[in-house]
């Protein structure tokens, strides 16, 4: 019964978080000064194309049905939500018409998730399982040349430190690519073309390991010397239990708690992908098609974006809050 209440309440919770997100995703592109259906009569139109007057206002009843315009505003905002939620359609693209946002995004998602996951993972085990190291040992000197690395590193903006890892590993050295670029002759999914996925991944996700180590070496450091000095980890020293035993059934499982909290909030953040990362390497992921929709002012490929975060976002958040009663014994369902 306690269970059926605390997850009850948590998923009302994650229901009016997603309704508001959405709500605002809905509304915030209406109340531009722009609108879609003009600038795209515009595009044409400029491209010095002649139309009849009765062509121009066949094409904008048209382009006002496919973008979700039509009806009052209940009316479309009826429909809004119904379209994402029950097909998860968001019309079609300004910048590429008629192509379906859906479909760009479901092009874009895998490359974003197969770089991000990946290296956020590498990064957040990295940087924890050294940072427990450095913390329980704090007065090894590795620990403190570790910890000046991570100082040095963690306030540099990352995209200083992308460019000069593309300077040095693209120019100077030559040894890794700059730009992602996969050869058409490639088939899918064949050894050749992972490899090429692989090795066309490897200097983004590298600035990104690199970038996301320091915060969570430093978040673990901090938190396991703190714990490694509690009353309850000198009595276990004092009955001789051993130092691994005691870094991961003492230290560990109480220093690990806010870190995996936080890479659940990360981990949601990565469906909405790297702008800066996949800017500078130009790499075919969610952040490109966010970059592209700004800059072209295509709503309908914001909205879909956007909308894909908040709902990566509060479900990594919802999934948390359930699972963290079996990680953390002393919480419980209430």
């Amino acid at each position: 019964m306690r269970f059926a209440v605390f997850l009850l309440s948590r998923l009302l919770t994650y229901v009016i978080v997603v309704w508001i997100g959405m709500t605002a995703v809905f509304l915030v592109p209406r109340l531009m000064p722009t609108d879609p259906v003009s600038a795209m009569l515009g595009r044409v139109m400029s491209q010095g194309a002649f139309m009849e007057p009765a062509q121009v206002e066949a094409i904008r009843a048209s382009l006002t049905a496919s973008f979700g315009l039509e009806g009052t505003l209940w009316e479309q905002y009826l429909g809004f939500m119904r379209r994402v939620f029950i097909t998860f359609d968001f019309g079609p693209s300004l910048a590429m018409f008629p192509t379906p946002v859906s479909q760009l995004i479901g092009r874009a998602l895998p490359w974003s998730l197969g770089l991000l996951l990946a290296s956020t993972l590498i990064a957040w085990v990295l940087g924890n399982t050294i940072g427990l190291l450095a913390g329980y040992h704090r007065l090894r000197a590795y620990s403190k040349f570790l910890e000046g690395f991570a100082v040095l590193v963690y306030p540099i903006p990352y995209y200083i430190l992308a460019l000069i890892m593309i300077i040095l590993f693209g120019y100077v050295w030559g040894i890794l690519p700059t730009n992602f670029s996969m050869s058409p002759m490639l088939k899918p999914w064949t050894l050749d073309y992972v490899w090429a996925a692989i090795y066309n991944s490897i200097l983004p996700a590298l600035s990104i390991v690199i970038v996301n180590f320091g915060w969570w070496f430093l978040s673990m450091k901090a938190l396991s010397s703190t714990l490694a000095e509690e009353e309850y980890v000198d009595f276990a020293k004092l009955k001789g239990v051993g130092e691994g035993r005691i870094m991961s059934r003492y230290v560990a499982q109480n220093a690990i708690l806010p870190q995996i909290t936080m890479l659940a909030l990360v981990l949601g953040g990565v469906f909405n992908g790297a702008l800066i990362t996949e800017i500078l390497f130009s790499y075919p992921g969610v952040g490109s098609l966010i970059y592209s929709a700004v800059l072209q002012a295509d709503y309908n490929l914001l909205m879909g974006t956007i909308s894909l975060s908040i709902l990566a976002v509060s479900t990594a958040t919802f999934v948390v809050d359930l699972i963290y009663p079996f990680i953390d014994p002393r919480i419980r369902y209430r």
